[in-house]
């Protein structure tokens, strides 16, 4: 048995080089491009720009120790970003298409630093902004290892997480289904948010994504017997349930991920936690 030694990468550019290759593996972000300027009059390159599962744009920026300039770096992008809707948009349409342009999600874009390090100075500092801010510290072993730890994460604007008391039925919910279903919805949300501290919360107009830095569940609006959500657990490695849990990889749904669970009373949301903290742990 032999130790293998963390190290950092030589340059910067060996990190980046990386994380553009196999970003939608490493961080659930589609990669857009590389270097990309800010034209004239900012003077600037973002390192990387991508779009993530939800549609919401990205800043990538990297550092290959400790710096505490890439997160003001970063966040000088990210209002630059915002400030140039229709030029990313344009940028997305090249890369992904009309479809994916259209779908872009400006309530809440995301900065990504990926560093050799933080100090707690940092991780107190994105907690005290509005902007969704992820701190990632990367390790390399040996010659083929990378890996990725999140240090803090945090969500602004629209999608602010906090945990919730679980959520009340609407008044205007007559039917008892329908209230049991809101009730179910609302036990689901709050232990979702409850897996750890760095869970973030995105509304869409068709599912409520729960990430890490990639999604780790899509819940769908309740139905009236049942409540879906969707995971990133491979379902040859589950046994499958008829009427509680289905694959479909390869079917169209709403959300993210290959594994169906259909949730129907309490009872269901407890047998399913354990497939939920499998999802969690994965992203």
């Amino acid at each position: 048995m032999t130790e293998v030694v963390p190290r950092l990468a030589e340059v910067e550019a060996d990190v980046q080089g990386l994380v553009e290759a196999h970003m939608e593996t490493l961080l659930g972000v589609r990669f857009l491009a590389s270097e990309y300027s800010t034209g004239p009059v900012h003077g600037g390159r973002i390192d990387s720009l991508g779009l993530d599962e939800n549609g919401s744009p990205v800043v990538v920026e990297y550092k290959r120790g400790v710096d505490a300039g890439v997160i003001h770096q970063g966040l000088f992008y990210l209002s630059w970003l915002v400030d140039h809707r229709d030029e990313f948009e344009r940028l997305v349409r090249d890369r992904l298409g009309a479809t994916a342009a259209s779908q872009v999600l400006w309530s809440g874009p995301r900065l990504v630093c990926i560093a050799g390090g933080y100090t707690r100075y940092d991780v107190h500092a994105v907690r005290e902004h509005r902007r969704s801010i992820d701190l990632v510290r990367y390790r390399l072993f040996g010659s083929d290892l990378l890996a990725l730890e999140t240090v803090a994460s945090v969500s602004g604007g629209m999608q602010a997480v906090r945990r919730v008391r679980r959520q009340s039925v609407p008044k205007a919910a007559s039917d008892v289904q329908d209230a049991a279903m809101a009730e179910l919805a609302g036990a689901l949300d709050e232990f979702l948010l409850g897996l750890g501290d760095g869970v973030n919360r995105v509304e869409r107009k068709t599912y409520r994504a729960y990430q890490r830095l990639r999604n780790f569940a899509c819940m769908c609006p309740p139905q009236r017997t049942k409540v879906l959500v969707y995971l990133k657990v491979d379902p040859a490695k589950v046994e499958l349930v008829p009427g509680f849990t289905r694959d479909v990889s390869g079917l169209g749904h709403h959300g993210t991920g290959d594994l169906e669970v259909q949730l129907r009373t309490p009872r269901d949301v407890e047998r399913a936690k354990d497939l939920f903290r499998a999802s969690y742990t994965a992203a």
